[in-house]
């Protein structure tokens, strides 16, 4: 049994995490991206957000030992057929 979070996973979160951060700190006026046009910074850092959040939500993120232990006896699965 694999019981490790695979390293795609942990990028998602991160980029998620990312953005989630920089939605935060753009809302309430400290800008994390250096970009003189508040508007502009205003679409990148929500471009930035959505992007990470469809991707994330999209993909199949297992954390905890039990779906990992899932994802591998659902690979084994959909090697057998």
């Amino acid at each position: 049994m694999n019981h490790k979070i695979a390293p795609a996973t942990i990028a998602r979160t991160a980029a998620l995490a990312l953005a989630l951060t920089n939605q935060v700190l753009s809302a309430t006026g400290h800008a994390m991206l250096p970009i003189e046009s508040a508007q502009l910074e205003q679409l990148v850092s929500t471009g930035l957000t959505v992007a990470a959040a469809l991707i994330s939500w999209w993909k199949n993120n297992s954390f905890t030992p039990e779906a990992i232990e899932a994802d591998d006896y659902f690979c084994k699965l959909k090697e057998h057929k």
